[in-house]
Parts: C-alpha cells; sequence; structure tokens
C-alpha cells in the first residue's frame, strides 16, 4: 500500500505529464502492435526512401479522385501501447531491468543526445524534462533518502558524460516522425530542409506527394523516419469525404509501427482573423482519436512574413504576431477535442531562400533563433516523455475530452440572452400594441355594410371557370379577413371595459367580493401524440382543466416515449395573476425526472403595470444544469416618452457557483405607424475577470391585414465583443403566404466568422407534393449515413 508521500507525488507527476505524451486517451490514435519494433538496417550516415502502395492521390484535387482499396480488417482498439524503442536489445538482461534502472538508462540516452545537439541542462525544455524523470524515479523507486537520489542523478550524468566521449556503447535511438497538414503547407520542404537535401519532391502549385512514404535519414547521428503523407485539402462539405480517406489509410499505414511524434504543419502568413479549421481537426480527433494531440508539435511554416500593422498604426512585435496566430490554432484544437487542458509547442520553421543564416549557415528565424536545432530538441524531448510515461504505466492515468466537473457560463452568451430577455408586462392585455392597432382602424363597420353572399357547394364550385373559382376564393378570403377584423376588436372592446369594471371595484370596497360566482372548468385543447400501434389513442392521459384556481398544470409529452408508456417525464407548472391594481405576477416551471437526471426550469416575474405610464418589473430565472442550479435575478423598467416610443433599461444578477455575473442593458423601441417598428438595445456583461459588449439593431415590417394575418419581416444586425475580438452577425425572419393555402417562414443569419444558416419551413393544406421534398431528405440523409458507417468499418 502506497505511503502519503507516494500518493503526493503521484498526482504531482500526473498534472506535470499533462502536457507530454501519455499513450492513451479517448478514442485510439495508435493501434494494438508489437511491444519491441521492427529496426530496419540503416548504416551510420545512410539513407533511404520507401514508398508504401496503401494510398495512391493523383494529382487532381477534385473529390472523385484518389479510391482506396485495402483489405486490411485489423481490428481498432481504444488501449494505445508504444514500444520502447530507446532500450538497447544488445543486453540479455534488459527484460530483467526494473522501471527505475529502464529510466535512469533512458535518462542517459537523453544526457547524450543533449551532448551531440550542443544543448545545456540549463534550457528550459530541458530542465523541465529532467525535472519529471527525476520525480518518476521517486514515484517508481519509493526513494525515501534524497542525498542518494542525487547521487545516482550525479552518476548518470557522468556516465553520460563517458559514454558520449568513447562512443560507446553506440546510441541506439531513433525517432519516427509523422507529418500532417494541408496540401501546400510545406510538410515535404521541410524534410528536406531538416536532411539538408532533397529527399523528397517539392511543387508549389499542386499537391507534390501523392502516396504516404517513409523517408529515413541521420542527422546528428540520430536516425530520423518521417512518414511522409499526401496533403489534405481545405475543409469544405465536398472535401471531408476524400480527408477521410486519406486519414484511414494513414492510420492503416501505422497500425503496426506507431510514430513518436506527430507534426501538424499550418502557415503562419495565412491564419489571419478569418482563420477556420475547425472541421478538419475535428475530422483528425474523429479518426485518430484525441490521443494524437499529446505527441503533436504545431509546425508554423513561412514564419518569415511580412508583420501586420497593430491598431496604433505600427507593425507589431514578431513574438505577439506569433502568438496570436499560435493562439488561433490552439483555440481550434480546444475545441475540437473539448479540453482547455491541452498546450501543444510550437515550432517556426522557414524553409524559403529568404530565410536568414548565421555565421555558421544555419538558417535563423527574425527573432534569431536555429530552428532546426529546436526542431530536433522538441522531437526528443516528446518521444523521451512518452517512453518515461510507458516505462512507468502512466499512459492510463490521464485522459482527454469534456471535463466532468461544472463549466463556466459563456459570457457572450449570457449577453444575448439578456438582451434578448422579454420583460413581463399585463398578462390579460395583448401584446405588441394589438388593442392600438384595432381600435385606430377606420374599416369600424365594413363587414355589416358587406352585402350576402351565396355559399357555393363543392358540386357547383367545379362548374365554375378557372377565373371564377380564384375570384369566389378572394372574396371568401377578404370577408374572412374582415370577420377576424371585427371579432378583434369587439374583444378589445370588451377588454376595456372589463379594465374600466376593475379599476372601479378597486376604488370601492370589497363587501361583495364573497358574492363573486367561480367560473366553469373549461378543458384545455387535446395534446399532439406521437403515431402509435395502440387501438387506442391515448390522447385522454394527457387532458386537464383551467379552472378559476388560477393555476395550470399539464404533464410535458415526451415524443419519443415507447408504446402503452405513460408516454411524459415532466410536469408544467403555470400561472398569472392579478395581486392588486396595476401589480401582476406571473410563474412557470417545468421539472423533468427520469432514471438518472433531474432537471428544472422555473421564472418568475412580479410587474407593475400603468398603461399610460412606466412599468417596473422584477424576476428570478431558475435553471438546472447539469447537478448545479444557475439562478439569475434581473430587473427591468420601461419608460414611455412618447406615444410611439418606449425606452427600456435593466439590470442583471447571475450566480452559477461561486461565480457572480453582472449586466446592464438599454433599450429604444420605436414605432412607425401600424406596420414598422424599430428595435436598438445594448448592453455589457462583466463576470470572471471578463467584460462582454454587445448591441443589436432589429427592423420588423408587418403585413398590411396584422394582427389578423401574421406576415411579417424582421432584419436584425448585431455585434458582441470579447476579450478585443468582435463578432459581427446579421439575419432575418419571416413569415408570410405566398399562394392560398401555404404558409412559408424563412429564417437565416451569417456572421463574420464564417458561420451561419439558413431554415425553410413550408406548410399547406393543398399541395401534397411539398411533402416529397421531406422525403427526399430523409433518403438522402439515410444514404449518406450508410456510406460512412461502411467507411469506417473498413477502417
Amino acid at each position: 500500500m502506497k505511503s502519503f508521500r507516494d500518493w503526493v507525488f503521484t498526482q504531482v507527476l500526473s498534472n506535470l505529464l499533462a502536457p507530454s505524451r501519455p499513450l492513451s486517451g479517448r478514442g485510439g490514435f495508435f493501434q494494438e502492435a508489437p511491444s519491441f519494433r521492427e529496426e530496419e538496417s540503416v548504416d551510420q550516415g545512410s539513407s533511404h526512401t520507401t514508398c508504401s502502395g496503401a494510398f495512391s492521390v493523383p494529382p487532381d484535387t477534385s473529390c472523385s479522385s484518389g479510391r482506396i482499396h485495402d483489405n486490411d480488417t485489423y481490428t481498432s482498439q481504444q488501449q494505445v501501447i508504444v514500444e520502447d524503442s530507446n532500450l538497447s536489445h544488445n543486453s540479455p538482461n534488459r527484460g530483467k531491468m526494473d522501471p527505475v534502472e529502464k529510466i535512469e538508462d533512458l535518462q542517459i540516452k537523453f544526457l547524450r543526445l543533449l551532448q551531440r545537439l550542443g544543448q545545456t541542462q540549463d534550457n528550459i525544455l530541458v530542465a523541465k524534462v529532467l525535472y519529471r524523470m527525476h520525480l518518476a524515479t521517486l514515484i517508481r523507486g519509493g526513494e525515501s533518502d534524497l542525498k542518494r537520489v542525487n547521487f545516482r542523478n550525479e552518476r548518470t550524468k557522468t556516465t553520460a558524460r563517458e559514454q558520449e566521449a568513447s562512443g560507446l556503447p553506440e546510441l541506439d535511438f531513433s525517432i519516427k516522425i509523422l507529418v500532417l497538414g494541408k496540401t501546400g503547407v510545406g510538410k515535404s520542404a521541410t524534410i528536406n530542409s531538416i536532411f539538408d537535401q532533397p529527399k523528397t519532391e517539392t511543387n508549389a502549385f499542386e499537391p507534390a506527394t501523392d502516396c504516404i512514404r517513409e523517408v529515413v535519414g541521420t542527422v546528428n547521428g540520430i536516425k530520423v523516419i518521417f512518414i511522409d503523407t499526401p496533403g489534405l485539402l481545405p475543409s469544405t462539405t465536398s472535401n471531408a469525404r476524400r480527408n477521410r480517406k486519406i486519414m484511414l489509410s494513414v492510420k492503416r499505414f501505422i497500425r503496426r509501427s506507431p510514430p513518436d511524434v506527430v507534426l501538424y504543419f499550418e502557415r503562419l502568413d495565412l491564419i489571419n482573423m478569418g482563420y477556420s479549421n475547425f472541421s478538419l481537426l475535428k475530422l483528425l480527433t474523429e479518426v485518430f482519436g484525441s490521443a494524437i494531440w499529446f505527441s503533436t508539435i504545431l509546425v508554423m511554416t513561412h514564419s518569415s512574413p511580412t508583420i501586420p500593422e497593430g491598431p496604433n498604426g505600427y507593425p507589431v512585435s514578431y513574438e505577439s504576431y506569433v502568438n496570436h496566430c499560435s493562439g488561433l490554432v490552439r483555440q481550434h484544437i480546444h475545441q475540437a477535442v473539448s479540453d482547455l487542458r491541452l498546450e501543444n509547442p510550437v515550432l517556426l520553421v522557414e524553409n524559403g531562400p529568404q530565410c536568414k543564416r548565421n555565421f555558421m549557415g544555419e538558417n535563423i528565424l527574425p527573432n534569431g533563433q536555429v530552428w532546426k536545432s529546436q526542431f530536433l530538441l522538441l522531437c526528443i524531448c516528446t518521444k523521451v516523455l512518452g517512453d518515461a510515461n510507458s516505462v512507468l504505466e502512466f499512459q492510463d492515468s490521464i485522459e482527454l475530452g469534456a471535463l466532468h466537473d461544472k463549466r463556466l457560463p459563456s459570457l457572450p452568451h449570457l449577453l444575448s440572452s439578456f438582451l434578448h430577455h422579454r420583460s413581463v408586462s399585463n398578462p390579460t392585455e395583448p401584446e405588441n400594441g394589438t388593442d392600438e392597432i384595432m381600435l385606430s382602424d377606420a374599416e369600424e363597420d365594413e363587414y355589416d355594410e358587406l352585402p350576402s353572399i351565396r355559399i357555393l357547394t363543392k358540386s357547383q364550385f367545379q362548374k365554375l371557370t378557372k377565373s371564377q373559382k380564384r375570384a369566389y376564393l378572394d372574396e371568401l378570403e377578404y370577408r374572412e379577413t374582415l370577420f377576424l377584423k371585427k371579432q378583434l376588436k369587439e374583444e378589445c372592446l370588451r377588454r376595456k371595459e372589463s379594465k374600466l369594471c376593475k379599476e372601479k371595484s378597486f376604488e370601492g370596497d370589497d363587501a361583495d367580493a364573497d358574492d363573486k360566482v367561480s367560473l366553469e372548468a373549461v378543458p384545455l385543447p387535446d395534446m399532439v401524440v406521437p403515431p402509435s400501434f395502440d387501438s387506442d389513442c391515448p390522447v385522454h392521459r394527457y387532458r386537464c382543466l383551467v379552472t378559476d384556481d388560477q393555476w395550470l398544470v399539464r404533464p410535458v409529452l415526451d415524443p419519443h416515449g415507447w408504446d402503452h408508456d405513460v408516454g411524459f417525464d415532466g410536469i408544467n407548472l403555470e400561472t398569472a395573476l392579478e395581486v392588486k391594481k396595476n401589480v401582476f405576477a406571473s410563474v412557470t416551471g417545468q421539472m423533468n425526472k427520469d432514471k438518472h437526471d433531474f432537471g428544472i426550469q422555473s421564472e418568475c416575474v412580479a410587474a407593475y403595470v400603468d398603461s399610460l405610464g412606466p412599468t417596473y418589473s422584477v424576476g428570478l430565472d431558475l435553471q438546472s444544469t447539469g447537478k448545479d442550479l444557475m439562478y439569475n435575478l434581473h430587473s427591468n423598467a420601461k419608460l414611455r416618452s412618447l406615444k410611439h416610443n418606449v425606452t427600456d433599461c435593466g439590470v442583471s444578477l447571475t450566480s452559477f457557483g461561486n461565480k457572480y455575473y453582472v449586466g446592464a442593458k438599454l433599450q429604444d423601441t420605436m414605432s412607425v405607424g401600424k406596420r414598422t417598428k424599430f428595435v436598438m438595445n445594448g448592453g455589457r456583461m462583466e463576470g470572471s475577470g471578463q467584460v462582454a459588449y454587445g448591441g443589436s439593431f432589429e427592423a420588423t415590417f408587418r403585413g398590411r391585414d396584422y394582427p389578423v394575418r401574421n406576415d411579417s419581416v424582421s432584419l436584425t444586425m448585431t455585434a458582441l465583443s470579447l476579450n478585443k475580438e468582435t463578432v459581427l452577425g446579421g439575419g432575418f425572419q419571416s413569415e408570410f403566404r405566398p399562394i392560398r393555402g401555404m404558409r412559408l417562414a424563412v429564417n437565416g443569419n451569417i456572421n463574420s466568422q464564417k458561420m451561419g444558416q439558413v431554415c425553410v419551413k413550408m406548410s399547406s393544406t393543398e399541395h401534397l407534393e411539398i411533402a416529397l421534398v421531406a422525403v427526399f431528405s430523409i433518403f438522402k440523409a439515410l444514404l449518406h449515413r450508410k456510406a460512412t458507417e461502411i467507411i469506417d468499418n473498413e477502417a
């Protein structure tokens, strides 16, 4: 049983090794492999190149090119096993060495490699690697005497110097590197620069690598094996299938001989605010598994670009520009893996002839760094840490993926929800000023003045000509519109008279309050239940009544329930009442409960409403997020400065866990006539050391027959800013009737991040051929899903 000291050291080492290369994660990157690699016999200083026929890509970049035919049915494994290729096979007692001795042997090789590269132990990266290996020795060896451990470290350093000086035994160390990236980013050119000789073909105008190949060579006495792969295409819908084929072919190629390091290439000069490569990174994670990012180094080619200007008109510093570009790539990787803990190292590379050289003839970057030696050092450190994890069996202790603990809410999302939050007014009156529109309508008695019309039967209607049918239907529609307007107007008048009676009752005494007659219970309309094989429709299970107690309780229907099941797993509660004159309160809530999860959502609002003056409201919203609850306390004040202008200001306080978020907003609504309305708002949300700003402008144009016919078009422009990054967006919403008997709703939005969506909804009672569109879409989706499953099974 471990002591408390060993447990503490285990936790510390697990945190320290998180950015390094543990060899497992959620979804396997490497497949099950033999315990030792098959070493290829390569003479010192010699090199060769082998090309695999596992995948062949023609120069054409169309989606139809590059078919894969592979009958390998090797089973994918979640466990990631990597061989310790550092250990020498010459010693017969190698398999009997305990983990601490293996770590010491690995440390000696690492120190010998540092001497060949001319690196000292004062390097920050080298110091981190040695420190982690030192902790590993303490944990696995159970050393309690620090002096003995320090003496062993000094002995290791002395042994490394003696072996490197004598050259015996020969250093048995090799690195296998997998190269991934889009076409044209400079993968093959970087391989040629590392070996200082043309190993692979390069082309600046078309893809030069058309198959997976191994490029083998020696650099500073270290055997380096590159796995050069065909370039991936930009992340579009048409290229996703081809990229998946390339990745699956690479996955089969590296199955029996996994790489030690993965290089993912991007061009530094092409990364800007519009950079969006999430789809490609997400596809890489799905195919190889999240464990690929543990051993991945981000390689930025073309690292001597023209530095852009900053906000002050002067060029930004080189370090700031590199940090900004690498931060964008890392952000997309975090989104693809759903984990913010991952920090991949960044390597800058310049292969162009304009790259500067130092007095030793080595290529240097604008910051004066020699990128080739940094490349070898990063690869060696990554491999050594990975082998240490494998020897000490730490590969199963760290996983990537969404964290199980609570996550902080997004400030832009909180601000956007707060800006569009609808304040509650009088629940007994309609919204959007319907009463004012109807009472101001001049067409008051037009329906009563219409002459009578004869309603035709179906057989009589069929005898009419086409023009007569159209005129007859237009007349019926016109009369229907006028009749609905008359009904709405009468309802508005009754509502107005009822309001006057209530005001008089509040002013007088309430002695006759007990003489009120209770309202008769009214059944609500039946709920729409999903299709069932039951002979009897189970609608009766969900019926409920509306009584005079002001409470409405209904079950929450589960549309995906099983037959003969209850069909609902929650309860919905609603109430709205007038507490006293001009004071209203409303409570809505929903509770869901099943065998595993429990969820609750609730909104409680109290408001003081004056039809001719201001309106004040205060509310509390409650929502469950996982096992935690989020509280939102908000208050609004509406000020009617003019007849057709309303100003709304509000504040908000959100609590989630031990974090608090404070927001404020200002909104102005202006109506122009009966059919046009403009809404402008702006707000600010602050919390967790961050501040988000946002605002929107919305213009709504209603139809001629509003509110009888709810035809409208809305145009919206939004802006959100967080951490000096602004996202602009635009959208539209429309609902109208193109022809008789059909409703069409078109919604769409797009933002400056090149993301958006378009939604078209169409309903008709006469044109059944519209249903064929849905049938075609479902059939196409099924075919695409089947093709994806076939490709995954082949992998």
